[in-house]
């Protein structure tokens, strides 16, 4: 079962579909992608994707404030603060995950705090939910281990997503149960030491994701990202491991449900608009 397990659908380009977001998740249905995982990233959008995963039941949620939106400056919270917002967004019926959280320091060294206090309420309210965590890195590979390993929960687990790093973190954020996502940025012609990598992580502990609209694959590199380019993605693991593209759908989609735990949650009578 081929899943987007990472994208942003309040942020895609809608244009090509008459700004219809039904329109463009059954482009990806009719490419064989049969779930997606909309990832919250900020308090504003939040109800807007609650909405759309209340309207289309092949949509799963999670609730999380991105790294880099302290970049800007201290982020606003509800009177009961980050870990009040998780914890009551994290119950939510359809969220299944907590973040997009994690570590950034690619741009900014001024937001490491705060970014670093936030991760680890992510990880506190994820553990105490039972849930798993989205997890963002970049450039800053030792804090976000240090961090999961002294604040996370090694049952509930997670996922480090769009993965860019090397093998070595590779192996440890899975020696701590975790999940490694790969993207579009498997597909880029210099991108042959991830590719290594790809070929090193067992299929057994893989997701794909688009992580749309950026980071689109070839042959769209330069154009908005959508879910129905996870295929590429899936495709391109497939050519780097020496199996079936049917084999990686399969097993990443068995994976995705192991992690997200969606036994009982696959809603039937879908309603998808």
């Amino acid at each position: 079962m081929l899943t987007d397990s990472h994208c942003h659908l309040d942020r895609l380009d809608l244009s090509p579909y008459n700004d219809d977001l039904g329109a463009a998740l059954n482009a990806a249905r009719e490419r064989g992608v049969e779930r997606f995982l909309c990832i919250g990233i900020d308090i504003k959008n939040f109800p807007y994707l609650i909405d759309i995963t209340k309207k289309i039941s092949d949509v799963y949620l999670t609730a999380g404030i991105h790294p880099m939106e302290f970049n800007d400056g201290p982020v606003e919270f509800p009177e009961e603060g980050l870990a009040g917002w998780l914890e009551q967004a994290g119950q939510t019926e359809t969220v299944v995950g907590i973040g997009e959280t994690g570590l950034d320091y690619y741009y900014s060294s001024d937001a490491i705090e705060a970014q670093q206090q936030s991760f680890v309420t992510h990880l506190q309210v994820a553990g105490k939910l039972n849930k798993p965590v989205v997890v963002h890195t970049r450039d800053a590979r030792d804090d976000t281990i240090r961090l999961i390993r002294e604040y996370g929960n090694l049952d509930s687990a997670g996922v480090l997503h769009c993965f860019t790093e090397d093998w070595e973190m590779a192996k440890k954020g899975m020696d701590l149960n975790f999940y490694i996502s790969f993207s579009g940025i498997i597909t880029f012609k210099n991108a042959h030491t991830l590719r290594e990598v790809v070929e090193k992580v067992p299929l057994e502990r893989i997701l794909v994701e688009t992580d749309s609209p950026w980071l689109a694959p070839v042959p769209y590199r330069g154009k908005s990202n959508e879910p129905k380019n996870v295929v590429e993605v899936a495709r391109c693991i497939a050519e780097i491991k020496g199996v079936s593209y049917e084999q990686v759908c399969e097993q990443t989609g068995q994976n995705f449900a192991r992690l997200f735990r969606l036994r009982g949650l696959e809603r039937e009578n879908r309603q998808n608009v």
